[in-house]
């Protein structure tokens, strides 16, 4: 363990001050991966600004439906709350497929959005890994590749983003509150997270010292009509190979609405506009399912080892959204 220096803000003005010490400054919400990375020499920062006691803890409803969640929200009280529950079944599904109950209860829902896109060779510091250490190579593509992505990846990173809670939220049409050196902003949980590109250090698109305090769901009805699906090689405490989030508004057997997105597949959460767009506007069969799914994986770029995730994401996209059509 390197040395480092904990300070505890008060508010997030305060927090983002102390941030803006260092440029090698991190804020510490639940630790869950922060720690873990610090423990294997990965993330080294020479700060810690707690923030307990700084994001706000509550589930609130909005005048105008919607539902605004503080970020300093355990992952357990996410799944477990009553309206979120009720308005976005989806939401508590993902949470409670993501970790044991002891992460869950420290775990917040700033920190889950904003744990590290990784796979081994990133927490390997022996290993080559452009994300790590930019210009050393991606020891991935030749390595061991089976757990990592197949669209939106670069050949400087295959890495997918490990959170559950992020892919639910993005097929929901959420986003994030932050407040920053710069002042505050709304960022659409679609637009958060960052393919790899040639840039692939960067996971998100915060600049440094710029917290996330909330995330609002917005008002979308048919969202109480909504599922998770996780697929993974165990039957708990395991990253998806493939996960769907999806949401959709039947009316007479029409497709009014939908809303899909997938974890396990890419560098950040895929939110599959393509198969929406090819649904909305006919009914909800097998057929059109899997022309819908075809066409949002048809830039699948499978590695060695990783090609049945583009078969099993399209049974996956099919089997959930007929689920939610038998409901």
């Amino acid at each position: 363990m390197r040395p480092f220096r904990y300070e505890r803000a008060t508010d997030p003005a305060g927090a983002v001050a102390l941030l803006a010490r260092s440029p090698q400054a991190a804020f510490l919400g639940g630790g869950t991966n922060l720690v873990d990375l610090m423990k294997l020499d990965v993330a080294r920062p020479d700060l810690l600004v707690d923030l307990r006691g700084v994001t706000s803890r509550t589930i609130e409803e909005l005048p105008d439906g919607g539902v605004r969640v503080g970020a300093g929200v355990s992952n357990s009280d996410l799944a477990a709350d009553p309206l979120i529950r009720r308005r976005c079944p989806v939401v508590a599904q993902a949470v409670l497929g993501g970790a044991s109950t002891q992460l869950r209860n420290l775990a917040t829902v700033g920190g889950n959005l904003l744990q590290r896109t990784r796979c081994g060779y990133f927490q390997d510091v022996s290993t080559a890994c452009n994300k790590r250490e930019p210009g050393t190579g991606c020891s991935a593509i030749e390595g061991h590749n089976r757990d990592l992505a197949v669209l939106g990846s670069s050949p400087d990173c295959i890495a997918t983003h490990p959170s559950d809670l992020a892919v639910a939220l993005v097929a929901v049409d959420a986003a994030v509150r932050t407040v920053g050196p710069d002042g505050s902003r709304v960022i659409p949980l679609t637009e958060l997270h960052r393919l790899p590109g040639s840039d692939p250090q960067h996971d998100n698109v915060l600049a440094h010292g710029e917290l996330i305090t909330a995330v609002d769901l917005p008002p979308l009805p048919f969202a109480a009509n909504s599922r998770y699906r996780k697929i993974r090689d165990r039957a708990s405490y395991a990253f998806a190979l493939v996960s769907v989030a999806a949401a959709v508004d039947l009316v007479d057997g029409q497709v009014r609405d939908v809303r899909i997105a997938l974890g396990g597949v890419a560098h950040k959460p895929w939110r599959a506009t393509r198969a929406e767009d090819l649904l909305r506007g006919g009914p909800l069969t097998e057929q059109r399912l899997r022309r819908a799914a075809e066409a949002e994986l048809v830039d699948a770029r499978p590695q060695s080892d990783n090609a049945f995730k583009v078969p099993l994401a399209r049974n996956a996209i099919v089997r959930t959204l007929l689920d939610l059509a038998g409901e």
